[in-house]
């Protein structure tokens, strides 16, 4: 940049004058014999010894990589987001308009193409000049300037102190002044210019001709016009004294100086002279967002993408290597999100619990997963993400956990997770199948309180049991919603209806342990984990229906695609393809998949989950007539509810909840959610229809096949339950299958007799029908 008069000589004398130039740009006495003196004795040294010190300098410039930004994109490659701490878009010579070099170099060095990096005759005229008049005039070259920006980059990438032009040393200038030279022997006129072009600062975020071109008038640089390369050539000497947008009638000054620099150059004819000056700043003002918070789609995903990053050791060895891969390696992160599936599922979320209409109390996700791969499809909120609002939560990512495998040192930006409710209720009928009973077995599900000391069965405590011990000393007593549909039922029906003493005296057959140990298996664990490595759920019997766990919407997801994809968990991953500017592959996570149950236990489950859509709480739902099964969740104090809808090809976990705690005081009764207050709220009031509006805006995608039944015995096994003393409700008309089912009549015998008929439903080409009985 040309130099500005310097506070640290008194120009007023033609010897001040003299020492300001010398001062200001340290070149001339070294490198024309009749200066040398005079610069000696202003550095306050000899010649020999400025001569010495001059040899002693660095002949070569040592170049670190541009910052370049990072770009994070979809699985079809469309923009997620875009992070920088420099927006920065390289280009070369060739894509950079003509108007734009002849501005510049008629401007800030219009010998350029005639000296060898030093301009003596620039030096000399600058002399002149500065004896002559009350300003003072630099004599750098754009090859100088170009020094002078590389080295001020490196010292930014190496936590150093940029130095600029008015707190330049004699010393600092002779530096510059070597270096050019060795930079001229180095590069070519025109690679010299392309790095300038590339390098140089235009306002606070806009480095390069490309990114500033974008951003002062939204278009290439190979489109500007003579005016607007005016501009920017002349906002380099000051990005904020020229700035456009902070002094505009101070830049379009500039910008006229340069016009006329043209001219009398010979760069531009006197009419486009004058039509260019004729012309407004002709701004369009189009800034590139950096980070998550200017994110295109899905922020919180972008956010989540960013932490994995920054805990990968693959990208360095500290963190800050790593933020400083992430933000000036120019990266290009390809990840496993389906934009189709997150623009269904951020509208659904904004239509259901939009910020706008929506106590700020509470949020509502969406996350799903394809079971076969892991693959994050979505990942959307109803928070506007913003790190820099002091108030509301903007940043805290509600569907996943607080810290990477329970390691406090590598955070995921997530939350503490949430009490899953009736969705955990499927780990408790897949420990009942993998125990070798059948769905239709009846359970007497009375209502009772199981005592103080009563014992349950749990191989994992001491002694092998686990005994009742409640705060109050009056045992336990579940209740069912609305406190009702007590009695006798099968299983199956059981989960459809999501009766609580069902599940409850289904669990008091079994090891609590398993229960616990299917669940964990599969993927729910506290998502405040601390530990070093995730912690299980409990297993007093509370838990059995939710209550001893805090999970995040991506821990049950994985979890429900163990069970859609047959027992086989894959781990969840977002990074597909990870690669820098430079060329540089990181590595990321392969698809992982573990069996965690026998594929006759999934089928078992996703058999009773079918009937949650069938005749339970998902049997009004509207979601295309594809292959689907589900379970909805809603926790004692009904401050968190969800929906889990899942088939062979995606998963979807659905959240709505009080994210600011669990107790009876968070419940979301009496809370303004999308405009609407509820008394009362279930998973199948909210969060459940909020998933039908997503599916309903991706017909024909991950449809699913249908599920394959599990073996007739675990349907129809012997039935070893307590002998009815209400109502017994099995299943209904089962899917077609190969053989010819009959139909269940009802009545008395209803339970028995509709549930083989459901049964032979699922396995025949009939309409087999149970009809559960009434009398």
């Amino acid at each position: 940049m040309a130099a500005r008069k310097s506070p640290l000589f008194d120009t007023a004398t033609t010897l001040g004058k003299i020492v300001a130039f010398l001062g200001i740009s340290g070149l001339a006495g070294v490198l024309a014999a009749g200066l040398l003196v005079p610069v000696a004795a202003a550095a306050g040294t000899g010649a020999s010894a400025s001569i010495q010190f001059f040899e002693e300098l660095p002949a070569e410039l040592e170049r670190e990589a541009l910052a370049q930004p990072t770009t994070i994109v979809a699985s079809d490659g469309s923009l997620i987001a875009t992070l920088y701490e420099e927006n920065r878009q390289p280009v070369t010579l060739d894509q950079i308009s003509p108007s734009m070099k002849d501005a510049l170099i008629a401007i800030e060095d219009y010998r350029f193409y005639d000296h060898g990096g030093v301009d003596m005759e620039g030096i000399l005229g600058a002399i002149a000049s500065n004896l002559t008049s009350d300003t003072t005039r630099g004599a750098s070259t754009l090859t100088q300037q170009f020094v002078t920006n590389v080295l001020n980059d490196t010292a930014r990438q190496n936590d150093g102190t940029a130095v600029f032009n008015g707190s330049k040393s004699v010393g600092d200038k002779l530096r510059e002044m070597k270096l050019a030279i060795a930079v001229e022997k180095e590069l070519s006129k025109d690679e010299i210019l392309e790095g300038y072009l590339n390098i140089v600062q235009f306002n606070g975020t806009s480095y390069g001709v490309q990114a500033a071109s974008k951003y002062f008038f939204n278009v290439d640089a190979k489109d500007l016009n003579i005016q607007q390369s005016a501009l920017l050539a002349g906002v380099v000497n000051g990005p904020t004294i020229y700035s456009p947008e902070l002094n505009p009638e101070g830049a379009l000054q500039r910008r006229n100086i340069v016009i006329g620099a043209m001219l009398t150059r010979g760069k531009i004819t006197q009419e486009e002279h004058d039509a260019a000056i004729a012309t407004d700043l002709g701004l369009a003002i189009t800034p590139t967002l950096s980070g998550c918070v200017g994110a295109a789609q899905a922020p919180y995903f972008c956010d989540y993408v960013t932490h994995l990053i920054l805990n990968d050791p693959a990208y360095g060895e500290t963190t800050e290597d790593r933020r400083k891969v992430l933000y000036r390696s120019g990266l290009t992160i390809k990840t496993t999100l389906d934009s189709r599936v997150q623009g269904a599922a951020q509208t659904a979320v904004n239509e259901t619990a939009n910020p706008d209409t929506t106590d700020g109390k509470v949020g509502h996700t969406m996350l799903s997963l394809d079971p076969k791969t892991g693959n994050i499809l979505s990942m959307a909120q109803n928070t506007r993400y913003n790190p820099e609002l002091a108030q509301g939560n903007t940043v805290l990512n509600f569907n996943v956990d607080q810290f990477d495998g329970g390691d406090p040192a590598k955070s995921l930006g997530g939350g503490g997770g949430f009490q899953p409710g009736s969705t955990y209720k499927p780990f408790t009928v897949a420990a009942w199948v993998e125990a070798g009973k059948s769905l239709n077995q009846q359970i007497d599900g009375r209502k009772r309180v199981y005592p103080e000391g009563d014992r349950w069965r749990a191989s994992c405590e001491p002694g092998g049991n686990y005994v009742i011990n409640t705060p109050d000393g009056e045992g336990y007593e579940p209740q069912n919603y609305g406190d009702e549909n007590y009695g006798t039922y099968t299983v199956l029906y059981g989960l459809a209806q999501s009766l609580n003493t069902i599940t409850m005296e289904t669990a008091r057959q079994l090891d609590l342990c398993r229960i616990r140990d299917i669940a964990f298996d599969l993927g729910v664990h506290n998502a405040n984990s601390s530990e070093g490595a995730p912690t299980p759920p409990g297993i007093n019997p509370p838990a059995l229906i939710g209550g001893a766990v805090s999970a995040a919407p991506m821990s049950m997801a994985t979890a429900f695609s163990g069970f859609a994809n047959e027992g086989t968990v894959c781990t969840a991953r977002a990074l597909t393809e990870v690669t820098a500017v430079d060329g540089t592959s990181y590595p990321v996570p392969p698809v992982t998949c573990e069996r965690k149950i026998e594929t006759d236990v999934a089928r078992g489950v996703n058999y009773a989950t079918q009937e949650v859509m069938r005749i339970g709480s998902g049997s009004t739902l509207q979601y295309g007539g594809i292959p689907m099964a589900g379970k909805t969740g809603t926790n004692d104090a009904r401050s968190q509810t969800w929906f889990m809808g899942y088939n062979s090809d995606m998963v979807t976990a659905t959240w709505v909840g009080n994210w600011q705690g669990e107790g009876e005081e968070a419940s979301l009764g009496g809370l303004q959610i999308g405009g609407q207050v509820y008394p009362e709220i279930d998973g199948s009031l909210i969060a459940a229809p909020s998933w039908a509006r997503f599916m309903q805006q991706i017909p024909g995608l991950y449809v699913g096949k249908p599920f394959t039944a599990p073996p007739s015995s675990m349907i129809n096994g012997p039935q070893r339950g307590t002998t009815p003393t209400s109502p017994v409700r099995p299943g209904g008309p089962g899917a077609p299958g190969t053989n010819t089912g009959g139909t269940g009549t009802g009545g008395t015998t209803g339970g028995t007799t509709g549930g083989a008929a459901d049964n032979g439903g699922n396995n025949g080409n009939g309409n087999g029908a149970g009809n559960g009985g009434n009398g």
